[in-house]
């Protein structure tokens, strides 16, 4: 394990690949039916604001707390008494809302692969009944990419399998093809960027019950799906038990959320200004549709490859990412044990597997969704789940700030305070997002039903922990 370790550009490349991955692919659909132009920029604009200010707090908090390194659960420990009941539990519901989150996130950059594969192979998309089951018509385009989204699952899961280091390298050379191709885009896409478009800024958006949806409406709808896009800026955090420098973690987080937030800018507003706003809420695959526009059906092809070779680096860097959190929770006795297993190349093997059979149930929703629905609603709850570790790390970093603790003599003035004021900006981002979030109830249900079947397992990692102290005090 210590000679497999992470430098600055393989971390950058796991924090672009994991932010700049399916939401790219997706989004400009998913915001443009949900919000007017002038509300997805407005919500692009407080996001990447909220999203800095929270990856300020990680980069900080990296550098002040180098031994809580693993993933954010560290921060939830350390908010209470060290070895306290407290402590544990909420470390172990930080660690299990974020995988979770992390092994459904999994799926919307899996199917967003299947969708763009369907340029290449169209019958992915084929709505012919194959036959009915209960009622419910199984089509030959769902039941073909739920084999191609488990497919592709579990062929990534073998690449992971054989060593963390190797499988960060691919995605280091998937993440370098993918910025360079994604500024082509942007030079292209300029050709045939029309500002009529975009016209009119404020187009009304309307709700499930046919009622108009005001501005404000339009940014709070737009605000998970746009977090979506930056969920992976704490990637270089949960790899930083494997980084070579702990310096390199802060470097690689602000590093990798500059060039994601460019990227994202660039392309959603040339996406917006390439096809008229009917077209790009009706598409399935915007960016192929955009670049068909500039190149004609040749571009589709083009964009389409690309897209392919972004989402495989994506998907390796996701699975990573899932199963390293509760692997390194169960190591600090805060998970179930059984995720502390690594086979002989270093990889967390129980953890690969249950993350991707968890990943695996939610491919289900392909065969009876249409890939844009289950892309929405995985997003949806994959997000608002990752707000809470996000939330967890702004306090943390509150906590430091009042009590002084890191903070030199020469640094209590002004660093303080400019830490303090971040973290309270991140903190508020995060509670907006999710009070825009779960504003149904069925959304909150699904968020506390999460929380409860946790809850179900936390007397196992207690065992375990007490097992784990008891060998520690029989050594001394």
């Amino acid at each position: 394990m210590s000679n497999n370790k992470l430098g600055l550009w393989v971390l950058t490349a796991l924090v672009v690949g994991n932010m700049v991955g399916s939401g790219i692919f997706m989004l400009p659909r998913s915001l443009a039916e949900v919000a007017s132009p002038s509300g997805v920029l407005l919500a692009w604009l407080l996001t990447g604001a909220g999203v800095l200010m929270t990856a300020l707090v990680f980069g900080n908090l990296a550098m002040r707390k180098p031994e809580l390194n693993g993933g954010p659960q560290m921060y939830a420990m350390a908010l209470f008494k060290k070895g306290s009941g407290a402590s544990t539990l909420s470390g172990y519901l930080v660690a299990w809302g974020y995988w979770v989150a992390n092994f459904a996130g999994n799926v919307a950059i899996i199917t967003t692969f299947a969708s763009y594969l369907s340029t290449f192979l169209p019958i992915l998309s084929s709505e012919a009944v194959w036959f009915t089951a209960f009622g419910t018509d199984l089509r030959v385009g769902n039941v073909l990419t739920f084999l191609t989204c488990s497919v592709l699952l579990w062929g990534m899961h073998t690449l992971v399998l054989r060593g963390m280091e190797g499988a960060g390298k691919v995605n280091f050379v998937a993440t370098t093809a993918k910025v360079l191709g994604f500024a082509l885009f942007i030079i292209a896409a300029l050709f045939a960027f029309q500002s009529s478009n975009l016209l009119p800024m404020d187009a009304p958006r309307f709700d499930e019950a046919g009622a108009s949806v005001p501005l404000l409406g339009q940014i709070n709808a737009a605000a998970v799906a746009t977090l979506w896009a930056f969920v992976g800026v704490e990637s270089a955090i949960v790899f930083s038990n494997r980084a070579r420098k702990q310096s390199d973690v802060k470097k690689a987080t602000i590093i990798g959320l500059s060039i994601a937030l460019v990227i994202y800018m660039g392309i959603t507003v040339l996406v917006m200004g390439t096809l008229t706003q009917d077209q790009l809420i009706a598409s399935e695959k915007p960016l192929v549709d955009a670049l068909s526009v500039v190149v004609g059906s040749s571009g589709s092809y083009l964009m389409a490859g690309l897209g392919l070779i972004s989402l495989l680096g994506t998907t390796v860097g996701w699975i990573m990412l899932a199963s390293e959190v509760p692997y390194q929770a169960a190591k600090q006795g805060i998970f179930l044990p059984v995720f502390k297993k690594e086979n002989k190349k270093g990889a967390p093997v129980v953890a690969l597997w249950l993350s991707n059979l968890g990943s695996q149930l939610f491919i289900f929703s392909t065969i009876s969704n249409s890939v844009s629905k289950a892309f929405d609603f995985v997003i949806f709850v994959a997000t608002l789940a990752y707000l809470v570790p996000y939330i967890i790390a702004s306090i943390y970093q509150l906590k430091l700030v009042v009590s002084g603790e890191t903070y030199l003599a020469g640094e209590q003035g002004r660093s303080r305070i400019t830490d303090g004021i971040v973290a309270a900006l991140a903190a508020i981002y995060s509670l907006w997002v999710i009070k825009a979030g779960t504003a149904d109830l069925k959304t909150f249900s699904l968020g506390v039903g999460l929380l409860v079947v946790g809850i179900v397992f936390y007397p196992w990692v207690l065992r375990g922990r007490r097992l784990q102290n008891g060998t520690r005090s029989a050594r001394l």
